[in-house]
């Protein structure tokens, strides 16, 4: 039988992953803080604990998906957090996109109590985790990763569960994707306005960059998004603002330019402040339709 795994934070995210381990055939315990999931989770089979110290004192393996650093902080390093009752030998998997300081300092907090942590953060979005095939980015050590593979395979895609480095390493690389993303997906909006403002059809355009080197997932999946006005949230854009601001201090610390970047989080900024937060990321094509005066509902 699959060993017990706990599962804190049952969000967007987090709850279709957490039903997947369920249908993989893992006993699982969660905790959330709201109460809705928690009671579906329930309801598919899972048990509920009051809090994360609760989970840890139940699993050996711990799954989080947090929105961003300070609440993986307070899960795992506050009251009635994981590190108040982590098992000796335990592994904790913090799926969330937060800053790679924050994850390797968190890491060092659970070697010191005799467990291992691995920054796992994820790209697929909504539909990757209620489908199973997210590509999961992993920092830290390989034989726990090794250890938790099966748990990871049960909620993506196997072939893209990939061990990039030491810890803090799979932050960096979900920073490097958001980077790349967010630049496609504002080149996508000037090629859209572009065709718009000169009288051609944007989707003939997409079909036949998608046919030549242009090519890429964000023409095909956000460009489908974009000409269809679908900007219901897989992945909301002021997640993504978090995702962009974490990429840029990241760099800074590093001494990395990243003038394209740059320009993309004002875009991204912009969206926000047009009141466009809670909709799909994609939806940054707007602002550029705006700045060209394209309509575009």
């Amino acid at each position: 039988m699959n060993e017990p795994v706990g599962f804190i934070g049952l969000g967007v995210m987090g709850r279709p992953m957490a039903l997947n381990l369920l249908k993989a055939g893992f006993p699982l315990v969660v905790h959330s803080r709201s109460r809705g999931p928690v009671d579906a989770l329930v309801a598919a089979g899972a048990r509920a604990e009051a809090s994360p110290a609760g989970v840890a004192r139940q699993t050996e393996v711990i799954v989080t998906m947090l929105p961003d650093s300070p609440d993986v902080q307070l899960v795992l390093a506050g009251p009635a957090g994981v590190f108040g009752a982590v098992r000796p030998g335990a592994v904790i998997v913090d799926m969330s996109t937060i800053s790679p300081a924050v994850a390797r300092d968190l890491a060092v907090q659970a070697s010191e109590l005799g467990a291992t942590l691995l920054d796992a953060p994820v790209s697929g979005g909504e539909i990757g985790a209620i489908n199973g095939t997210l590509s999961i980015m992993v920092g830290g050590d390989a034989a726990a990763l090794e250890r938790v593979r099966p748990i990871l395979n049960a909620m993506g895609n196997a072939e893209r569960v990939t061990h990039i480095g030491g810890s803090g390493a799979g932050q960096v690389c979900k920073a490097c994707n958001q980077i790349a993303i967010g630049g496609s997906l504002a080149v996508v909006g000037e090629l859209f306005a572009l065709a718009w403002k000169t009288g051609v059809d944007p989707a003939k355009v997409r079909e036949a960059l998608l046919g030549g080197f242009a090519a890429s997932r964000v023409l095909e999946v956000h460009g489908e998004r974009i000409l269809t006005h679908n900007y219901r949230p897989g992945f909301r854009a002021g997640l993504y603002q978090k995702d962009l601001r974490i990429a840029l201090d990241t760099a800074r610390a590093h001494n990395v330019p990243m003038p394209v970047s740059a320009v993309v989080q004002q875009l991204v900024n912009a969206m926000i402040a047009a009141g466009r937060a809670d909709e799909d990321y994609s939806a940054l094509a707007t602002v550029l339709f705006d700045l060209a005066g394209v309509r575009h509902e």
